[in-house]
């Protein structure tokens, strides 16, 4: 049966999804507030650091919700103490939601108890369908796993040894988040790899160099196969801000045709404003292997970079992390290197990839495909407690009408039983929706669900109709 939402499973559920785990432990801490994502699915986002999540943050923005309910920061498990909703009870629910023709020709469906990992509903949960940008929830589980939560992405300069010209090479390391900007925040920043530069150039005697710049480490095409999109930069082993043009820090924005050859204008730039000259107009080049190391910065952890991605839906992000799960796997860097490298790690941990593939990393190519079985079983990963690693999963989600893509959502009275207590990534394609994702239901248990259609004709009738399926969830007992 139906039951009304409690006020501690609110507090519970609007906080920042951590773990503290006993069974399964939900941990929760605020406050949340507003961003979003790309056209296709929300307003432009905006990133700033706050506690449990690193996306989830206050822009300052009058039109925002209000925060959600805080709770202290470690709560007892939902899930062990506590029996789960019955089959036939979900069945009853969410059957003739599961049928509202605004969610297109075809739709699946699967519920897990996220304690024992069993299924407790399922439509047509092992057929694959496109998954649009919950494909970056595949894409967050591989990156944690390989080349792990702790790892770091780094961009160099180098100079080639015995050059008359001092060539300095500024070496792309891959690093989706390297910003040119004054306030860096926690990415790497553009200016202080100058700045090392400047003084390791300065303590060798040097001021006037060449600058060349070395992409090698990518392979096959820049342009995603869409083609040139404001939701996406040509993909780029060295970029800076995502090769926007504008001030945006996330969401849609006009990029830089050649995100390299841009940076190394800016180095350029910075070099001179700290006293080194440089001959011409920066040009490509491949670092030699006796190239010695002048300098480096550092990008946030991989944990970090995942929590961004899914909180923002980042596209940029999610393409960058594919490729560095393909050179942590010994697979080209590139699109399809990228596919390879995710399904094998998911295949090593035992995932169910029956009719998957792998086009790219953020779910912009409507080639790639997964099962509602696979995106479920991706957040049961993420919640066992032997996998902390994998726990930026959870905590990068957006939640149900504060944060992220979820943030101007479940507006409707029918779906307002979700606010602060569903958190999931979105997905959107013309003609796709998708939903996936955590909730606490009636009960205190903590289940995971994905809800995925195809040939939608009203994405925001379909929206309403899988906001309505998990808020369904979150306010079930079903027993």
């Amino acid at each position: 049966m139906l039951t009304k939402v409690k006020t501690w499973q609110l507090t519970a559920g609007a906080a920042t999804l951590g773990l503290a785990l006993s069974a399964v432990a939900v941990a929760s801490a605020g406050p949340w507030d507003s961003s979003g994502q790309r056209t296709a699915e929300a307003r432009r986002a905006v990133s700033q650091e706050a506690g449990g999540g690193t996306d989830h943050g206050r822009d300052g923005r009058s039109d925002e919700p209000v925060a959600a309910p805080s709770a202290r920061a470690v709560l007892a498990a939902p899930g062990g103490s506590v029996p789960g909703p019955t089959k036939r009870a979900l069945a009853d629910v969410l059957d003739p939601l599961l049928n509202d023709p605004a969610l297109g020709k075809r739709r699946t469906a699967a519920v897990v108890d996220a304690a024992t990992g069993e299924r407790l509903y399922g439509k047509s949960s092992g057929d694959a369908l496109t998954p649009a940008s919950t494909t970056k929830l595949a894409t967050a589980i591989a990156a944690l796993s390989m080349p792990g939560s702790d790892h770091r992405i780094d961009t160099k300069t180098v100079i080639e040894p015995d050059s008359s010209a001092h060539e300095v090479v500024l070496v792309g390391g891959g690093d989706p988040t390297l910003t040119a900007r004054k306030d860096a925040g926690p990415n790497a920043s553009l200016r202080a790899l100058a700045d090392a530069t400047a003084k390791e150039l300065k303590g060798r005697d040097t001021d006037e160099i060449t600058l060349s710049y070395d992409t090698s480490l990518y392979s096959g095409p820049l342009l995603h196969p869409i083609g040139p999109n404001e939701n996406i930069a040509p993909v780029s082993a060295l970029m800076a801000d995502e090769a926007r043009m504008d001030d945006s820090s996330s969401g849609p924005a006009p990029r830089e045709s050649d995100p390299a050859a841009a940076v190394a204008r800016k180095f350029a730039d910075l070099l001179h404003d700290r006293g080194i000259k440089t001959k011409g107009e920066p040009g490509p080049a491949k670092a030699s292997g006796d190239a010695e190391k002048l300098a480096k910065v550092s990008s946030p952890p991989v944990s970090a970079l995942v929590e961004r991605m899914l909180t923002h839906s980042d596209n940029d992000i999610a393409e960058a992390l594919a490729r560095q799960v393909a050179l942590a796997t010994d697979e080209a860097a590139s699109f399809d290197g990228g596919g390879a490298a995710i399904r094998k790690e998911l295949d090593k941990l035992r995932l169910p990839l029956s009719g998957s593939h792998f086009a790219d990393g953020s779910g912009l190519d409507r080639a790639d495909k997964v099962s509602a079985d696979l995106l479920t079983q991706v957040l049961a990963h993420a919640v066992e407690r032997e996998r902390p690693g994998l726990r930026p999963v959870l905590t990068g989600l957006p939640v149900a009408g504060f944060t992220g893509t979820l943030s101007k959502r479940y507006t409707d009275t029918a779906d307002a039983a979700g606010i602060g207590l569903v958190r999931a990534k979105t997905g959107t394609l013309t003609g796709v929706n998708t939903l996936a994702g955590t909730v606490v239901d009636a009960d205190g248990r903590l289940l995971v669900f994905a809800f995925m259609t195809d040939g939608t004709v009203n994405p925001g009738q379909a929206q309403a109709a899988l906001d309505r399926l998990a808020s369904t969830v979150a306010n079930c007992g079903c027993r």
